[in-house]
């Protein structure tokens, strides 16, 4: 395969995965059919396996390429800048709050979409999921230590044990602004968190 066809395949798997977040953050990985995600894509309905050797090797390189965009986003989120870490860490978790409370009724969390659902359903795409959010934890984890080093906040316990702690929070808090379609639980989980970190709370 020549360069130039190895960039086309590669832009085109990325275009599949692509589409393929935005169809199933609405209906969820079991109930999308391939044809539909390949029609939306413009990609060949005949070509889905030369990219893909199964539905759930498709599935496992969704999540692997969600994690990888979410990542370093947060990455971008976190890096170290002229704010303090903690201002950095509460940005990050504003944000979370604003992109759920935009539409309560639309999914924007391919993890708490999926988990439920594909966990029982394919071994690969539950252990994508653990390894990704794990991932997640560690590069939060590390911005908590620093505003601990840096003084800025008083823990209880160790950062990666706090980390976990907020961030199951905040999983289970965006579940349940699904469940409810208002942004309560968010908000409680942002006073939590404040509180967790020994910050003041505004609201």
């Amino acid at each position: 395969m020549t360069q130039i066809n190895k960039s086309r395949s590669t832009d085109t798997r990325h275009q599949i995965l692509s589409t393929a977040q935005q169809i199933i953050l609405g209906k969820g990985f079991a109930a999308v059919g391939l044809n539909e995600i390949l029609k939306a894509a413009n990609v060949p309905k005949g070509s889905f396996y030369h990219y893909f050797e199964s539905k759930e090797h498709f599935g496992t390189a969704l999540l692997e390429h969600y994690f990888e965009q979410y990542i370093a986003g947060l990455d971008s989120q976190l890096k170290a800048d002229k704010r303090p870490a903690v201002e950095r860490l509460i940005a990050y978790f504003e944000q979370w709050k604003s992109n759920q409370c935009n539409d309560t009724s639309m999914d924007r969390c391919l993890v708490v979409k999926l988990s439920g659902e594909v966990t029982d359903l394919s071994e690969s795409m539950r252990l994508t999921l653990k390894k990704g959010t794990q991932q997640v934890i560690e590069h939060l984890a590390m911005c908590v230590q620093a505003a601990k080093d840096n003084d800025e906040i008083k823990l209880t316990a160790d950062a990666q044990t706090v980390t976990e702690e907020l961030y199951y929070l905040w999983i289970g808090a965006t579940l349940m602004t699904k469940v409810n379609h208002t942004p309560s639980a968010l908000e409680l989980a942002m006073s939590a968190t404040l509180s967790k970190l020994g910050l003041p709370n505004h609201n």
